[in-house]
């Protein structure tokens, strides 16, 4: 009878042993699975917009004046890849501003988007301008104080651009009660330290205060800034870190 009791013991705990062994497996594969998912993610091609939305799909309070589009920019023409004054963005940058626009809506402002997704054709166009040294048309209104032969040294000009990524978004807040855009103490694309988050120099109380509320909100909810452009914002994480997409700026590229 006491030899029967052992063994029944003896095979609980076998039975027992096998049973955390099977749970340690499962346990392992399903931490895997998550990797596998996000590998998969990544491995996106650079003429692939199917990660993409149009921004005003996602942000539909977001006012949109497309700099790159128009001739009002540090070239002075219509930049390569932008095909109609729309913006494009990650799916999960989207996602991630419309809950900063949420933010900003109820402090009585709205999202002024300058650009978004950025094709490497117009990251192209960019150096071709900055290589040719005579062409200083829009030197008044956008770089001063810089030599144009500097562009590239002083980190003005690049041959990548995280825009080019798809989750990189350039923007400030327009206040509904006065129907102006922010006072930033500085225009979107100065090539300057004034356009630094945290020069202070000349800039006013009321100014520093307009460039933390833009701040605030998109730290709050997701991005991380550029430490030499108070309205330049990266989503943290980013889905295609690696990736520098290609197709145009237009709403067929998405729809």
């Amino acid at each position: 009878m006491k030899k029967t009791k052992l063994s029944a013991a003896l095979l609980a705990v076998v039975l027992s042993v096998s049973a955390l062994a099977g749970c340690g497996t499962t346990a392992k594969q399903t931490a895997e699975a998550p990797k596998q998912t996000e590998k998969s993610d990544v491995s996106r091609s650079a003429d692939d917009p199917s990660g993409f939305v149009l921004l005003t799909d996602a942000v539909p309070d977001a006012i949109l004046e497309i700099r790159y589009y128009s001739t009002y920019n540090f070239v002075g023409d219509r930049i390569d890849g932008y095909e109609q004054p729309t913006a494009l963005l990650t799916k999960e940058a989207a996602a991630a501003l419309k809950k900063v626009s949420d933010d900003v809506v109820a402090k009585g402002y709205r999202l002024k988007i300058y650009d978004a997704y950025r094709p490497q054709k117009a990251v192209d166009n960019f150096v071709r301008w900055a290589q040719n040294i005579d062409d200083v048309r829009m030197k008044n209104y956008f770089y001063p104080n810089v030599d144009k032969t500097k562009l590239f040294d002083e980190g003005y000009i690049d041959a990548k651009s995280g825009h080019s990524r798809g989750s990189t978004v350039d923007l400030t807040l327009f206040d509904m009660n006065t129907e102006k855009e922010l006072d930033m103490g500085g225009t979107f694309d100065w090539f300057g330290e004034e356009s630094h988050p945290d020069y202070t120099g000349t800039l006013t109380e009321t100014q520093l205060a307009n460039r933390n509320t833009l701040r605030t909100a998109m730290l709050d909810n997701g991005f991380k800034p550029l430490d030499t452009e108070w309205w330049h914002f990266t989503l943290k994480d980013e889905p295609y870190p690696d990736t520098y997409f290609t197709f145009p700026v237009n709403e067929s590229s998405v729809k």
